[in-house]
């Protein structure tokens, strides 16, 4: 395999194109299991049907593990977004039904959702009585199978020059309440800086899936209190503020 031509650098990993095949290469220091349990979540989604890089190989590479996937030629939908400002909305459109169709799938050997969440609470740096609130709350809420990307943003969706749009980056990927994974990718709007994104995003969502804005809200401490513990430095205050947050308007 020849890894001299980079298509993208994410925090502990290169990935790079070799002819029809992409390879992601993990830092030595990035654990075995979550590797492992990437590649193994992105099998079952495959599995499902869905448009996604088929998994071509896990190997090592000169002691480092890498996740070998099929290449897709095109341009992410947050490319496009930023080239066509004037096709924001109908981006934006695309973007929100590509994931319903996600969360109409069922995957049963995923990792649950809420088990993850619970995990999660107990390894951030809030205080006990934050961590009851979070947890009183995420045992609330109802229990779904649905298929959760877990990090569904513009940047990982490849608008194929086939046509197709194919999703991918899914080492996040549970089953569990689709409520929490809009919550989830809100989220990531506002941490990319574009909250008028997130707030069209999340009208959107609301009206195309038939679900009240404020119980996709009551997700979002949880689920910012779940993403601090292995988010960016930077990123940690700003999630555990959101998390502080038990009530909103």
């Amino acid at each position: 395999m020849k890894l001299d031509k980079v298509i993208a650098v994410r925090t502990g990993k290169t990935v790079y194109r070799d002819g029809d095949s992409a390879i992601k290469v993990f830092d030595e220091d990035y654990a075995k299991s979550d590797v492992l349990n990437e590649a193994l979540n992105q099998a079952r989604v495959e599995e499902t049907g869905l448009p996604i890089p088929k998994i071509l190989g896990v190997n090592m590479i000169d002691g480092k593990w890498a996740i070998v996937s099929q290449f897709i030629k095109g341009k992410t939908l947050a490319q496009l977004m930023e080239e066509n400002p004037d096709k924001r909305d109908e981006y934006m459109e695309r973007f929100v039904d590509l994931q319903l169709t996600i969360h109409s799938k069922k995957a049963p050997l995923l990792n649950k959702l809420k088990d993850k969440m619970n995990r999660k609470i107990d390894e951030t740096d809030l205080d006990a009585t934050n961590r009851y609130e979070l947890h009183t709350r995420l045992a609330s809420m109802p229990k779904h199978t649905k298929l959760c990307h877990g990090d569904f943003n513009p940047s990982n969706i490849i608008c194929g020059e086939d046509g197709i749009d194919y999703v991918i980056d899914w080492s996040h990927a549970t089953q569990g309440n689709a409520s929490a994974d809009a919550a989830r990718t809100y989220l990531l709007f506002w941490l990319a800086g574009d909250i008028e994104g997130a707030e069209k995003y999340l009208d959107l969502f609301c009206k195309k899936s038939d679900t009240a804005k404020q119980y996709v809200q009551k997700w979002i401490p949880i689920v910012a209190a779940s993403q601090s513990v292995k988010g960016k430095p930077e990123e940690r205050e700003f999630l555990l503020h959101w998390a502080d947050v038990v009530e909103y308007q």
